[in-house]
């Protein structure tokens, strides 16, 4: 099967994805939503990997099934068990062997299996394709604390396309991102995911992005797709100060105060040795209103610096009134992105 056919299917959520690699390499990078039942695990594909420098393919290959043989029985047990009377997706890392393999072996016990073109060498490159489809992207920006995450998912509940970058990355994208998140992804798997996302959006759609450095933590935004957010139009929120700090305080003011001193820290060579210990006493006297003031200006500063940086004319200034509440300001950006097709651009 080819790998456009395969992902559109992997999307649909009617099939069941087995990676039948390694675990290595599947815990390193995979394709989103595939189980893994190695036919081979990574102690089994050293020994081959020795014995075909060693004494060539032929022997190889009889190596894979000596070692892979006895492991049927439990392959077919762990198939039983993740894929019940649904049709299979398979892969393995270029299409080769070790997915005819297991192809043959799951067809024989009665599984019905579709199989990867290329496998996942193929799935990957496909997946960085899509960065360069041009799409009808809409930014929302806003200052720290505007709560652009909460609208985005609010946004989304009500049928619009959004792509939640934070969410994919497991992070917030700032140096307190990672507070209550687990490991992030790598950055393979990363886009990995993101690319899926894209798939899953018709391209004539407008879709929903909110406003991202390059960097959301270690990982780091496909260049063609950034480039795409950079030029994109912008609806820039202005939400007022007393608005953000309560919405920050709701977010981040539930940590502990060490975790909040270790993440100031990080923030030393851009806010400047008196900035960063007076941030640090606010912290330590558990005064967290001066100690947001301190990095707020901070953080606005930086915003208002990355905004020079984009086109005035892409960008649109919204203003909810003071009372508004969420709901109602979702309504008001579903009306902006509904005048705005003409002022989608292609990068």
């Amino acid at each position: 099967m080819k790998v456009s056919d395969f992902a559109d299917l992997a999307c649909s959520g009617s099939y069941v994805l087995l990676d039948m690699r390694s675990e290595s390499e599947y815990n390193f990078s995979s394709i989103p939503g595939s189980l893994n039942i190695p036919i081979l695990n990574d102690a089994h594909r050293h020994e081959v990997g020795l014995t075909y420098k060693q004494k060539g393919k032929k022997e190889a290959i009889r190596k894979g099934f000596e070692l892979a043989g006895p492991l049927f029985s439990s392959i077919l047990d762990k198939a039983d068990k993740l894929c019940g009377q649904k049709p299979v997706l398979l892969y393995c890392w270029r299409g080769g062997l070790r997915s005819s393999i297991s192809s043959w072996l799951l067809e024989t016990a009665g599984f019905n299996v579709s199989l990867l073109e290329g496998g996942y060498k193929a799935f990957r490159n496909f997946a960085l394709s899509q960065f360069s489809v041009k799409r009808k992207i809409l930014v929302l920006g806003g200052r720290t604390g505007s709560g652009k995450t909460e609208l985005l998912k609010r946004m989304k509940n009500q049928g619009q396309f959004v792509i939640d970058l934070e969410n994919i990355a497991n992070h917030r994208g700032s140096a307190f991102g990672a507070l209550g998140k687990g490991p992030q992804p790598s950055n393979e798997y990363f886009e990995n995911m993101l690319a899926m996302e894209l798939l899953r959006i018709p391209v004539n759609e407008p879709v929903w992005i909110e406003n991202e450095s390059r960097a959301i933590g270690k990982l780091k935004l496909p260049d063609d797709l950034y480039r795409q957010i950079r030029f994109a139009p912008l609806v820039e929120l202005n939400i007022d100060i007393v608005r953000r700090k309560q919405n920050i305080m709701k977010e981040y003011g539930i940590f502990p105060v060490e975790e909040l001193l270790t993440c100031t820290e990080k923030l030393a060579k851009r806010l400047g040795g008196l900035r960063l210990q007076n941030a640090l006493s606010a912290l330590a006297e558990n005064d967290l209103d001066a100690w947001l003031d301190i990095v707020l200006d901070y953080y606005d500063a930086t915003y208002a610096f990355g905004s020079t940086q984009r086109e005035s004319t892409g960008i649109f200034s919204f203003s909810p009134e003071i009372d508004d509440t969420e709901s109602q300001i979702v309504e008001k950006l579903i009306k902006i992105a509904s005048r705005m097709d003409s002022q989608f651009q292609n990068v």
